[in-house]
């Protein structure tokens, strides 16, 4: 454990050795290798924490300097950035995507017209994940732009919320465009440097920085180093940084765009990235109201509480930022394991016992929906991919949703021993049909309101996109 506060009352020094007890008893059901935590409050880092290993094989120590992959948390920099433009006049982002980036298309004429740049950063474009274009790591972000005009559309645009990491790709090329710098070196001159804070965005990088962690991932229930896979939609999750680092992005948020006396955006574009847009859908839990979506945030109310979050989820890495504005409370918690409950249950504990409140006991919760439901439900996972070669098993039960979802591509086309294979025949999939997808003309494209398209050697439709929105390992894809 290392533990930094920098405030040490009376309060805060009764919530540490809580903390530290929840963290362990957390990461032991959960088989995290690492994790690290920081606290914003009133303006100010109060505490940060570290726990566990960043790399079990050499015995090495998690820091608050320990740099971990933020995943889709990087999509609040990328909104921050577009803010930026839109403040300057640069770029209005209620105006269409195709006045700044021409070549952007998608398999519609009119919805090609008609997105704005809002609907890339709020989920509302019609376009659904087809996550498996990018998952096999072999392209680069402006390769991936053309491709967009041949998926499938599966509602109108702005008629519902749908995650796609594609979107949030062509906003990062959308800036690269506007301002004639790339996406990494724009967020930094114009935020994380002005901020103090230290990020990169590969994982050449990261295993380059002084303090990488490393990432773990769980098969049933061992343990073992998650397969080395990058991420290239950069502008949609592929930031790497610290707790110490994010302190600082936590309190530009809560400074409504102010900084240590320096404004860098003005409060009413931060409030706008904050406001509720898209509906997601209402959390199962009586703690929550409706989850939306705003510009690359959530947000929600917690036990009658505005929050502002936003998690993210890789092979290997597992996080979560969390803004109460109105209390001026922040809290982010960083792991080196694929999308684990950890982070969820040290934020909202932490969150409680800010706010004066008991703590909701989280730990049992998910304890018990993982003794129940993900436990048993990871051995089928095992059987499923055994069926691989199968017409069958072909779906799978999510956990928390209690029903029953269409495999994930990177899922259906893992090994028979459980290994994870971006270079097995899921990937070889991918390929083939990025390969053959040019040449489907508009006539043998599946109307809009399709969201299945078909596998090049079957001839039976193949879901493609995921509709799963609860935080359970179906929701990463």
């Amino acid at each position: 454990m290392n533990i930094s506060s920098e405030f040490p009352d009376v309060s805060l020094a009764s919530l540490i050795p809580d903390i530290d007890r929840l963290a362990a008893d957390a990461m032991a059901v959960w088989k995290v290798p690492g994790a690290a935590l920081a606290i914003v409050q009133d303006g100010k880092v109060v505490l940060t924490g570290a726990y566990g290993q960043r790399d079990v094989e050499a015995d090495l120590p998690v820091t608050p300097r320990t740099q971990f992959v933020i995943c889709s948390i990087t999509k609040s920099f990328t909104a921050t950035a577009i803010a930026l433009l839109h403040n300057e006049g640069l770029l209005d982002w209620t105006k269409p995507v195709r006045d700044y980036l021409p070549e952007f298309r998608l398999s519609d004429a009119v919805a090609t017209e008609r997105v704005t740049v809002r609907d890339l950063l709020s989920h509302q474009s019609g376009l659904p994940r087809h996550d498996w274009l990018h998952l096999p790591g072999d392209l680069a972000p402006s390769e991936m732009l053309p491709l967009m005009r041949h998926l499938e559309l599966s509602r109108d645009i702005r008629a519902a919320w749908q995650y796609c990491n594609l979107c949030y790709n062509a906003a990062g090329l959308l800036i690269e465009r506007v301002t004639g710098q790339s996406y990494e070196a724009f967020v930094r001159e114009r935020l994380t440097n002005r901020l103090g804070m230290t990020v990169s965005f590969s994982l050449d990088e990261l295993e380059a920085a002084q303090e990488p962690a490393r990432p773990y991932k769980i098969d049933v229930d061992t343990r073992s180093p998650a397969l080395r896979l990058p991420i290239r939609t950069t502008a949609a999750g592929a930031i790497n940084t610290s707790v110490a680092d994010l302190a600082n992005w936590m309190r530009l948020h809560l400074g409504r765009g102010e900084f240590e006396g320096e404004r860098l955006l003005p409060a009413s574009l931060v409030d706008q990235l904050h406001a509720p847009l898209a509906p997601v859908g209402k959390s199962e839990f009586s703690e929550f109201g409706h989850w939306h979506y705003g510009l690359g945030l959530q947000s929600n109310t917690y036990q009658g509480e505005r929050v502002v979050l936003h998690s993210g989820g890789w092979n290997g890495w597992g996080s979560l930022m969390t803004l109460v504005p109105d209390a001026g409370i922040g809290v982010v918690v960083l792991t080196n394991r694929s999308r684990n409950e950890v982070t969820s249950i040290l934020t909202w504990y932490i969150i409680d016992r800010l706010r004066g409140r008991e703590p909701v006991d989280w730990l049992s919760r998910f304890r018990r929906c993982a003794t129940t439901s993900s436990l048993t439900f990871l051995p089928t996972r095992r059987c499923a991919r055994k069926r691989v070669t199968g017409t069958q098993g072909r779906r799978m039960l999510c956990p928390l949703m209690r029903r029953t979802m269409p495999i994930p591509p990177m899922v259906l086309y893992r090994s028979a021993s459980g290994t994870t294979r971006c270079t097995g025949r899921g990937a070889a999939w991918a390929r083939r049909y990025r390969t053959g997808i040019s040449r489907r003309s508009s006539r043998q494209r599946s109307s809009t309101s399709s969201i299945r398209t078909t596998c090049p050697s079957r001839s039976k439709p193949t879901a493609t996109a995921i509709s799963c929105t609860c935080p359970c390992p179906w929701s990463r894809w």
